[in-house]
């Protein structure tokens, strides 16, 4: 393994998936010159769901975030595939990260900090990023939490 992104990931005892399979008809990732646009990923792993929305009272925080984490380790494996190396990318630009949970909910930003809290992890400086997290009433596959992003490519 000699992409340094992959191998801090490897030390948080973390890895990719093996795939991440679009759920619809919808390409995984874009590119517009120096920015990557990738799509929604939700906590699933090599297209199998793993965590359920909505959040119920009681939840755990630490698994919710876990979940968002999940959803962010789809991003990076799509991420490679469209950069050739994980290392190529030289910015997390912007997330966008959705929870399902009943009206009222406040503590959506808090669920979707297991994404950004990882990117941050990997890329440092560059991997603080501009976010918006809202909680929603429902999400594809009934996952608990989807995660988008935009970042900028090295040329």
């Amino acid at each position: 393994m000699s992409d340094p992104i992959e191998t801090k990931l490897a030390e948080m005892g973390l890895s990719l998936p093996e795939s991440s399979p679009s759920r619809a008809n919808f390409l995984p990732f874009k590119r517009t010159g120096n920015l990557l646009f990738l799509a929604g990923q939700i906590c699933e792993w090599e297209g199998v769901p793993k965590v359920f929305g909505p959040v119920e009272p009681g939840y755990d925080l630490a698994q919710a975030k876990k979940a968002a984490e999940m959803c962010a380790l789809n991003l990076l494996f799509n991420m490679r595939e469209a950069a050739g190396s994980l290392s190529n990318v030289a910015s997390i630009v912007r997330l966008g990260g959705f929870v399902s949970a009943p009206p009222g909910f406040g503590e959506g930003p808090m669920i979707v900090d297991g994404a950004s809290e990882l990117f941050i992890a990997l890329y440092g400086d560059a991997g603080r990023h501009a976010r918006t997290a809202v909680c929603v009433s429902s999400l594809p596959a009934n996952a608990l939490v989807e995660v988008d992003a935009v970042v900028e490519l090295r040329e």
